[in-house]
């Protein structure tokens, strides 16, 4: 498992909403609540921890995009996200 979360931490990078958009639009974003680590969250959904990540979306704390969220994203490109990619979600959190 820590090689997981080892090469997960390595790919973590900010990322402008621009280069996000491509991901958005094939609805594999994934918006993670600031009181999650992006990493660790990455390592239940590539680890298959079904249970916490039901858990996670229960209580909102990671959720698709909003059409709000989506519509204040655009108008601000420029915007800086963390970003994980997890095949085939891209996880993000608003920096």
């Amino acid at each position: 498992m820590q090689d997981i979360k080892s090469q997960l931490a390595e790919e973590l990078a900010d990322i402008e909403w621009s280069d996000l958009v491509p991901h958005a639009q094939r609805d594999a974003l994934i918006v993670v609540n600031e009181s999650l680590n992006l990493v660790d969250v990455g390592v239940a959904i590539a680890s298959d921890r079904v249970n916490i990540v039901q858990h996670w979306i229960a209580e909102g704390l990671i959720q698709k995009p909003s059409s709000e969220q989506l519509g204040a994203w655009n108008v601000e490109p420029n915007k800086k996200f963390s970003a994980l990619i997890v095949q085939p979600f891209v996880l993000v959190a608003q920096v």
